[in-house]
Order: C-alpha cells, then structure tokens, then sequence
C-alpha cells in the first residue's frame, strides 16, 4: 500500500511538471486592468456593462477578437414566496481556464487553481491594457483597490451583506469588496496582501473608492486564447 502511495506521488508531481512544461512563459494579452473605472463609482452597468468595457479595452489595445470578462462575483438571492432562489455568480468561474499573459506577454497564472493560489500577480505585472502600471501604495493618488467582489477563492459573499454595491449596479447605496493589485496594504496580514480580496469599500459613488484608495479599475480576463 505505501509502495502504491509512494507512485501515486510521483505521477501527481510529474503531471504537474509537465503541465509547468507544456505552458509558454510568454504570450499574447489575456489578462489586465482596466485603464480607468466607469467614472459612476461601482455602477458597472452590471456584470454585462462590466464585460462590455472590459471588450471594448481590449479591442482598442488590438486584442479584441478574444472574448474578455470582467472578474467580479455577484451574490445571490434568497427564495422569496413563489420566487426561487437566484444563484450566486463567481468570479472564478467567469473567465475561462487560462493561462494567462499581461499586456507585456509575461504569464501571471497558468490555470485558475494557481490564479488563487501562486500567481505573479504584482504592481509590476498587473499592467492596463495598454502596458502601463497602475499607481499603487506610496503613489499620488494611490489606486490599488481593485473592484472585486469576491473571497480570495474568487468566490462570491453570502446576500446577507451587500459586497457588490447592489450587483454593480449603485453608485451610492452599499460597499463593495476590493483587492490590491500590487499586494501592499498598512499591515502584513494575508487581507492586506490579497489582488482580489482586501477590504470593503468606503461607499460605492466614485469619491467613496477613491477616499478608500482606488478609482473604480477592474481585473480583466480573456476566456480564450
């Protein structure tokens, strides 16, 4: 039984070598922020207008012909009466199965498992679509609360609290859960590390992201490459 135990390890560990193998380290864009927010705080315009600005990016930056989605969760909703429940959306299941490359060609993750765990997402990485680096902590204005939604698994919050101001859709009402795209926060801790799940929000209007640090940007993935 350990002898069987013992080969299983080693057939686990050598398919994921090949898999580290069998990925390029460069590539052409799948993944980036987007340059500027809405300019109406965390109203996207919804899931749907969050994808559509995330396109519309892409395309501008030559990368159109992918489809691109925007990495934010939605919760769901309680069963109200004759009403069914609504199932929550999750980031992690909205934008394909990767790899994943910044506007640079360099690879931040391979797969959705090493995007929440072990990607190479940094302040020099988690570039906009067009190449450049999004003010972080210690800059003038500090942008690096990234829209998110989501727990650190990329997965969305129970209804009870409103982590998305209301689906994406307010700009005054409610708070939504960020992240730090350059992994810097006023503590060591595992929350003021996390790209996608940091903290709430000061409100959902535009001067609330910013007094809170950030300016409305959101993560963009394209689900084919």
């Amino acid at each position: 039984m350990r002898k069987l135990r013992v080969l299983a390890s080693a057939a686990t560990a050598v398919a994921l070598l090949a898999s580290c193998a069998s990925t390029p380290s460069t590539g052409p864009m799948s993944f980036f922020i987007t340059s500027a927010g809405s300019g109406k705080g965390a109203d996207l315009g919804g899931l749907g207008g969050a994808d559509a600005t995330c396109q519309r990016l892409a395309a501008a930056a030559g990368a159109g012909a992918k489809t691109w989605k925007a990495y934010l969760s939605v919760p769901g909703a309680f069963a109200q009466g004759s009403t069914p429940a609504v199932p929550a959306t999750h980031a992690r299941d909205r934008i394909g199965t990767g790899p994943w490359y910044n506007a640079k060609g360099e690879l931040v993750a391979r797969d959705v498992t090493q995007l929440h765990n072990g990607n190479t997402i940094s302040k020099t990485t988690a570039l906009d679509e067009k190449g450049n680096v999004v003010k972080g902590r210690g800059d003038t204005p500090n942008e690096h609360d990234i829209l998110t939604g989501s727990r650190a698994d990329g997965t969305a919050f129970a209804p009870q609290t409103d982590t998305t101001c209301k689906a994406w859709t307010s700009s005054s009402d409610g708070s939504a859960i960020v992240g730090h795209h350059d992994r810097s926060g006023p503590l060591p801790d595992n929350w003021a590390t996390s790209w996608n799940f940091s903290h709430q929000s000061a409100g959902c209007s535009q001067e609330a992201l910013v007094r809170t640090g950030g300016a409305g940007r959101f993560y963009c993935f394209a689900t084919n490459n």
